[in-house]
């Protein structure tokens, strides 16, 4: 997929409505959220060589940066939200952030218009899981 390929997700994210409760299994979006993986290495379960490991790193993290790179230049520099706070907070965090500080440190996020908010960040959940760009929109206050 290309940069452009996925800032149309970005859009298409932006402005899907939300789905309404309950939430929905697939984990993809629930009630004022919708959460998409834009690209995944491939998983690690056969072969952690570290040389491989770093390549999927390193491709996943060019696509973040080319992607924050075009939404910079739309909508302004993003915000760099740090994640591990909600991680330990006693006070439940609302959805996509729950799932996000799962699988990631932080998040680079735009407010957008109505409320809205796109984030970007790269997670995986465990070391032999695929390495993930995710996109996140949601209207709950961060």
């Amino acid at each position: 997929m290309t940069t452009r390929d996925l800032e149309s997700i970005v859009d298409d994210l932006l402005s899907l409505p939300f789905p309404p409760p309950p939430p929905r299994d697939d984990g993809s979006g629930g009630p004022g959220h919708h959460l998409r993986v834009l690209r995944a290495s491939r998983d690690f379960w056969d072969d952690r060589d570290e040389e491989i490991v770093e390549a999927a790193e390193e491709e996943i993290d060019a696509a973040l940066r080319a992607l924050a790179t075009a939404l910079t230049a739309r909508w302004g520099e993003p915000e760099t939200i740090d994640l591990e706070p909600y991680l330990w907070s006693e006070d439940p965090a609302p959805e996509p952030i729950i799932r996000l500080c799962q699988v990631s440190g932080s998040m680079l996020v735009w407010r957008r218009p109505a409320g809205r908010w796109l984030a970007l960040t790269v997670g995986q959940a465990d070391p032999e899981f695929p390495i993930e760009l995710l996109a996140a929109v949601g209207e709950a206050s961060i």
